[in-house]
């Protein structure tokens, strides 16, 4: 079983309820590329994780196993790995670790109807759960996870300035949205992160991290629109100081009240930005 923390918790306030059931305009050419494209989109896969969980990195491996196509699926998949802040106080702060994802996965928490937050977790297109301590029942809820057509957004990368990113995103998200809306997403993360561990529960060992999210932001929120109806706007991420296009992609999902996705997409950041 995953690490478990039998209270939850989290910084800041929180903007899930429960459930039942686990524009700007756009500017210049297109510059990156849609990896992975298909008639049905992707399966979103999300890993709540921590650098202080002794039981995190063995998840960890398993997911960007996933995240490389080492596991044949019926289905592409777009992991993102968010890394809680709950575990720092155990001897080792982890450097990517953030409340935001722990605010993140304590909507999760309520959503699913959950008693615990904890780690390694996985939550599947928002709407199931599981341990990522076994390959068969993390490939088998993927397996069983609802699809969603892909958005079909272009992307337009710039940097305004060397600490910013600029992304401007065109598209429809190809599913009709009723009166209770969607926010949708753009997540910036980072691959082949790699740093030793001097404290805590994974002492002396060096960690290898994939798919980290650094940077979450909301593109716009649409309501009781069409399919097909185009929507534009602009994210800003301000970039850290060991920034490097080449191990970075974007991520860019629909999901509701509930962080229930209804969709998703990602771009790979183009080499001259």
């Amino acid at each position: 079983m995953g690490r478990r923390l039998f209270s939850c918790f989290c910084k800041g306030s929180c903007s899930s309820s429960s459930s039942s059931s686990p524009g700007t305009e756009h500017h210049g050419k297109t510059n990156g590329t849609e990896e992975e494209p298909a008639p049905e989109g992707p399966i979103m896969v999300e890993l709540f994780s921590s650098q202080g969980c002794a039981t995190s990195p063995a998840g960890e491996l398993l997911l960007s196993r996933l995240g490389r196509g080492d596991f044949k699926l019926e289905a592409p998949v777009i992991v993102l790995a968010y890394h809680v802040d709950y575990w720092d106080y155990n001897g080792w702060k982890d450097p990517y670790g953030s409340s935001q994802w722990t605010v993140r996965q304590k909507a999760y928490v309520e959503a699913l109807k959950l008693d615990t937050m904890f780690t390694p977790q996985v939550v599947v297109q928002g709407r199931a759960q599981c341990v990522p301590n076994d390959e068969d029942v993390l490939l088998s809820t993927i397996a069983t996870a609802p699809r969603f057509p892909a958005p079909s957004f272009q992307a337009n990368f710039k940097r305004p300035t060397s600490e910013t990113l600029q992304v401007t995103l065109t598209g429809a998200l190809r599913f009709k949205v009723d009166n209770n809306g969607v926010d949708v997403m753009v997540a910036l993360y980072e691959n082949g992160l790699v740093n030793d561990c001097c404290a805590g529960e994974n002492k002396g060992k060096m960690l290898s991290n994939d798919f980290v999210v650094r940077k979450l932001e909301k593109l716009c929120n649409v309501q009781d629109i069409p399919a097909k109806k185009t929507i534009s706007g602009t994210v800003t991420f301000t970039l850290w100081d060991s920034f490097n296009s080449d191990r970075c992609a974007i991520a860019v999902f629909a999901q509701n009240n509930y962080h229930q996705i209804f969709g998703s997409q990602k771009f790979q950041i183009p080499d001259d930005i």
